[in-house]
């Protein structure tokens, strides 16, 4: 407690001083949770917390001098300077991040209790939040999943009264965040958070309870933090002075002191010296982090995407002699079932995927071989299993989120794109994240607007995710291996009204690397890029337009991010048109980004401008007609390419 406060206070200096460029959290008067819990802790149990995550840090043993430095903004620091204040990384010793978002820390820890429950390990997951998180959607699926599968975490709320300014009271039907346990059928308890002996038994309680299989508990913290919700903030128009004074005279360094003295448990003496011993520690790591150099520039953009692995299965030649003919769905399954059976880390999470198989026998037969561990059927909670799988993947598990259509998924969208694409980067690539998510998009079988959507556009935006879009079995089971076996998190988005198309598929194993495009059709005349149901109905195209001698040459990215541009350039080269052939909207999607590729790189290899066919802008219809009117069809691809090719 003393090796937190003293940091703590030695940071608020350095803020003031402008040694730390951002902000900087303090858990000056909450030091006895993070000691009483994490006192219990091996270091192979994982820690997830919050924007106030200092004290958990250097309670699960991080070492001063780091968490200085990250705060300084150097490169000795815990984040090699990536994260600060609200982004602390130590995996090495079980501290798994920090963020500054609340909520998310509550699902991750539930996903580390999954993969302790997948591994056997008897590792738990503990997560840190605040009073305000309890009124969070995390908070509710988090406790929810860990209940119904027993899983091996603690939830410690600290309630410190406010979330940042705003007084829990105001904000909560329930003001007690323990008595909510109960309507999860969870173990909770409160207890004075400023009495670090009364943490350590209730938490040594929870621990003992999580490691025998007893499921999770939630413990309610009740505390105060003595400064301002951050430092350079104002502290006093929402509380006041008295009260601030009020719980500073409850300090918990204090309290215990008294305790030992008053039981003889120590000698003015040895606490003094203690406290002689913490300060000299705290004044060198400062010294440390202050003398410590910045990142370099060049190490800006590292650790965004997972190294490749190597391996001697890759892609096998398209002339292969040993095929069979299955659907795109039989070609998935086969991936899927051939790498569960290779990886016992690999399991799967959705809604009717474990007997059931799945809305489109995605997993059908897998829950026969594997059981309801790796083929799990989930609540309709999104944003929980998929923060859920985010956390298992940080603890040594492969999750596979079967989110049945890409529309659902978009209640999970802050956990994708905040969580799981930045965790490689901001961790300096010490935490891997082979999340693979996948559903149905596209237009089709007059499903509406939520189930029709595509998304691939708006995914491929962000650093760190990888968005594979296949069109054929062959592709869909090749590409589904390499995001099965890959380190980086993968959107795998399967057209809807390709699950029945049936093709060639190699026999033997193979991979299909990510970035590298498909020439579907060789031709002379005009270039054709199109992605997934696209790519058939202009191959139909194709058929016709032969006849009138235009001669197409097709281009099937196959993966959106990365996107493969080289070897459109190359095929623009040959034939100097281009026609981008997409069923999402044109505003901000793929086709633009596309054009703005060739425009930029293959300028010189054009002879007629860069021509795109997009579906309208508009949510998708029910009725047949008014769904037709709004995507791409066969006549209206071949008309684009005979005006294109006149041109």
């Amino acid at each position: 407690m003393l090796t937190i406060r003293m940091v703590e206070e030695r940071l608020a200096k350095s803020h003031q001083r402008g040694l730390i460029p951002g902000a900087c959290h303090t858990y000056v008067g909450e030091e006895a949770i993070a000691t009483g819990v994490c006192a219990h802790l091996h270091e192979a149990d994982a820690v997830f917390s919050t924007h106030r995550g200092h004290g958990h840090a250097l309670a699960k043993g991080m070492e001063p001098r780091q968490l200085m430095a990250e705060l300084y903004g150097r490169e000795t620091g815990c984040s090699r300077g990536r994260g600060g204040s609200m982004h602390l990384f130590a995996p090495e010793i079980g501290m798994m991040g920090t963020s500054g978002i609340v909520g998310p820390c509550i699902l991750q820890a539930t996903g580390a209790g999954y993969s302790s429950l997948i591994m056997k390990t008897g590792n738990v997951g503990v997560a840190f939040f605040g009073d305000g998180a309890a009124n969070n959607g995390a908070f509710h699926e988090g406790l929810n999943m860990a209940t119904i599968w027993k899983l091996p975490v603690l939830f410690v709320c600290e309630n410190n009264q406010f979330a940042t300014e705003v007084p829990f009271s105001s904000v909560a039907g329930n003001p007690s965040v323990a008595a909510r346990g109960a309507a999860y059928g969870i173990a909770s308890f409160e207890v004075d958070g400023n009495d670090v002996l009364a943490v350590e038994a209730a938490a040594g309680e929870a621990v003992k309870r999580a490691r025998n299989g007893e499921g999770p508990t939630l413990i309610e913290c009740k505390t105060y933090r003595t400064r301002a919700h951050a430092e350079g903030m104002g502290d006093f128009t929402y509380r006041t002075r008295e009260d601030v004074e009020r719980w500073k005279a409850q300090c918990p360094i204090a309290r215990l002191k008294k305790h030992l003295l008053d039981q003889k448990l120590a000698t003015d003496a040895e606490l003094n010296a203690i406290e002689q011993e913490v300060a000299t520690l705290t004044e060198s790591a400062h010294e440390f982090a202050e003398k410590s150099a910045y990142p370099t520039a060049e190490s800006a953009t590292t650790h965004v995407y997972a190294a490749p692995r190597s391996g001697p299965l890759r892609d096998v030649p398209a002339s292969s002699a040993s095929t069979r003919e299955l659907t795109f769905m039989k070609a998935t399954l086969e991936a899927l079932t051939e790498e569960m059976a290779h990886n016992p880390k690999i399991f799967v999470m959705g809604e009717g995927i474990g007997v059931r198989g799945g809305n489109f026998a995605t997993t059908s037969g897998l829950f026969a071989i594997h059981g309801p561990e790796r083929l799990r059927d989930t609540p309709i909670c999104e944003r929980g299993f998929v923060g859920l799988a985010g956390g298992a993947a940080m603890t040594g598990t492969r999750p596979v989120v079967d989110f049945m259509f890409a529309d659902f998924v978009l209640d999970s969208v802050g956990e994708i794109i905040n969580q799981i694409a930045k965790m490689q980067y901001m961790s300096s690539g010490r935490l891997k994240m082979p999340v693979l998510m996948r559903g149905c998009i596209g237009i089709g079988h007059n499903a509406a607007t939520h189930h029709s959507g595509s998304y691939y556009s708006m995914y491929a935006h962000f650093p760190g995710l990888r968005v594979v879009v296949p069109s054929s079995p062959r592709d869909a089971k090749g590409l589904l291996k390499t995001a099965l076996t890959c380190d980086d998190p993968v959107l795998f988005l399967e057209h809807r009204e390709l699950m029945t198309v049936k093709g060639p598929v190699p026999e033997e194993e193979y991979f299909i690397d990510f970035g590298q495009a498909a020439i579907v059709r060789e031709g002379s005349d005009i270039t054709v890029v199109a992605l997934a149901l696209m790519v058939h109905k202009t191959l139909t195209a194709c058929e016709t337009l032969a006849k009138e001698g235009i001669n197409v040459e097709l281009i099937d990215p196959r993966t959106v991010a990365p996107l493969d541009v080289d070897t459109i350039i190359q095929s623009v080269a040959k034939t100097g048109r281009i026609l981008i052939v997409d069923e999402d909207f044109a505003h901000c999607g793929i086709s633009a980004e596309i054009a703005a590729q060739l425009a930029d790189r293959g300028f010189d290899e054009l002879d007629a401008p860069i021509r795109r066919l997009n579906g309208k802008p508009s949510p998708t219809p029910y009725s047949p007609t008014l769904e037709a009117a709004v995507v791409p069809n066969v006549e209206s691809i071949a008309q684009a390419i005979r005006e294109l090719c006149a041109e």
